[in-house]
């Protein structure tokens, strides 16, 4: 999608459709609000009367289309609900409603007034940067298997108005900035879309030495006979039932500024998980694929960071593998020794995620020595049972880094909610055979339970997890519920946050 900034007033915009923000009436208020004057002139007087009507409200998710007279193409007013409740993920989900509003309709260029989406303390620049993340996230659309693609919107520009028209130069350097930053998650979900026969843990790879030539990246694969001599027991175990063989991939931003900080990403990266002996049932099995989906977030972070010049460096460790049952699959009752020399008792096979994380995070703390520690993962059904499909649960051991992670969710609108790790927690998981047991024969606090288990292998790093097995990925069910800027399946959850993040640190 092409985006740009233009100074006119958007009436003037030559653009199949002009979309503005319409502010919801406060109370028992009806009269319409102050900025429905430059719109209704715009629309050649059809929104004023059609307020009058109350066919037009202003309410969240309101979409209304006006034909111009004059036939210069559409005028489309979007609902932004109450003025007090206002902010940029507002503008977001709004650019994403019209986009997708207008999709197959014959547009293909669309014009936003920037004014209308400003308001308090959603600045112009966070009102741009919100509706370019809007627009190019919600036009997204796996199409890869498909035979024909129905088009949408390729143009948009951002109309300044007399209003932002000296913010020019600003404006314009805010919006390409984001545009790399929405298409980087673009080209994260595309990865994360892809089916198990496709995505191996071997692909997974040849896609990290790809971006690594594109982006200027140091990576380092480690096939399964170097997992054997490193002792990385974890990896080796979860994919030792497919044939297609595991994975450990490190990539090495080298960072923007001398002897800074050093951030390490870890990912969970289960091609298929099948649960293994301990299998799933068959009803959404297929949901799956997107096991792999906080490894790819670490790919889209590693390839923000060097299209962003972020500050610190960052170390991005990838843990690949496929838990499918078959004769060297790892069985329930194993004990399983990881890199860091401890052992893990094996009590259900389909709780690996933090089994090859154990060998990750272990890895990047021993040969890195980061500052910090964030992993991502679709780790537990009970993050989604705790705090629904939309946001991600946060457990860390360090007040700074679970900051300025909460604060970069706020500015990008993915949601992290933080929950407590306690020694109750880390009681939980500790092992009568072994150091650690992957699971519980009670269903206690399986989120906290697996974050403790984490924990583990991090020692004294400052360490945060980001469980994401609810914001991931939508279902057609799910998706109803979600953003308009969040299409069906991946969403790439994580990489905007932590880019964000990454910036954060550098700027601080």
């Amino acid at each position: 999608m092409k985006i740009a900034v233009e100074r006119r007033e958007a009436a003037a915009a030559s653009a199949d459709v002009v979309a503005s923000g319409l502010f919801e009436a406060g109370g028992k208020d009806e009269r319409p609000p102050a900025s429905l004057a430059k719109d209704d002139k715009g629309s050649g007087g059809m929104i004023a009367p059609a307020w009058k009507r109350k066919e037009v409200r202003g309410e969240r998710r309101e979409v209304t289309v006006f034909h111009r007279p004059d036939g210069r193409g559409r005028w489309v007013t979007v609902g932004l609900g109450p003025r007090d409740r206002f902010s940029a993920e507002t503008v977001r989900r709004a650019a994403a409603e019209v986009v997708r509003a207008v999709k197959g309709k014959g547009a293909r260029t669309l014009a936003f007034r920037l004014s209308s989406f400003v308001s308090g303390s959603v600045v112009s620049a966070a009102a741009a940067r919100a509706l370019v993340d809007g627009a190019v996230l919600g036009a997204y659309e796996f199409v890869r298997y498909r035979g024909t693609v129905e088009r949408g919107i390729e143009e948009v520009t951002i109309q300044l108005g007399e209003e932002h028209g000296a913010e020019e130069r600003t404006l314009a350097a805010e919006v390409a900035e984001q545009v790399r930053i929405a298409e980087n998650v673009l080209w994260t979900r595309d990865i994360a879309n892809l089916p198990a026969d496709t995505a191996t843990p071997e692909r997974l790879a040849e896609v990290a030495r790809e971006l690594g030539k594109e982006a200027g990246l140091k990576v380092t694969v480690f096939d399964e006979k170097e997992l054997a001599r490193m002792g990385c027991g974890g990896i080796l175990a979860v994919g030792g039932g497919s044939d297609h063989p595991p994975r450990l991939v490190v990539l090495e931003y080298p960072g923007g500024t001398r002897r800074g900080r050093t951030v390490a990403v870890v990912g969970k990266g289960i091609t298929f998980d099948s649960g293994g002996i301990s299998i799933k049932p068959a009803l959404k099995m297929s949901e799956m694929k997107f096991d792999k989906s906080g490894a790819v977030a670490v790919l889209g972070i590693l390839r923000a960071a060097a299209l962003l010049k972020v500050a610190p460096r960052v170390i991005g460790v990838l843990c690949c593998a496929e838990n499918l049952p078959g004769g060297g699959a790892y069985r329930p009752g194993d004990l399983v020794k990881t890199y860091s020399g401890k052992t893990i008792e094996v009590l259900n096979t389909d709780a690996e995620g933090r089994v090859v994380l154990a060998d990750g995070l272990a890895y990047a703390v021993a040969q890195y020595h980061p500052d910090e520690v964030i992993d991502l993962a679709t780790l537990t059904g009970a993050q989604v049972t705790a705090l629904g499909d939309d946001t991600g649960g946060l457990v860390s051991t360090d007040e700074r880094l679970a900051a300025g992670l909460l604060l970069a969710s706020a500015a990008t609108g993915e949601p992290l909610w933080r929950m407590p790790l306690t020694d109750y927690h880390r009681e939980l998981v500790k092992s009568e055979v072994g150091d650690v047991r992957n699971s519980l024969e009670i269903p206690l606090a399986g989120m906290l339970t697996a974050a403790a288990f984490l924990e583990t292998f991090v020692g004294s790093t400052p360490w945060a997890h980001l469980d994401i097995a609810g914001p991931a990925y939508t279902t057609i069910t799910t998706r109803k519920y979600q953003p308009a800027y969040q299409n069906w399946g991946a969403t790439g959850f994580g990489v905007r946050l932590v880019s964000r993040y990454l910036q954060d640190v550098g700027r601080a």
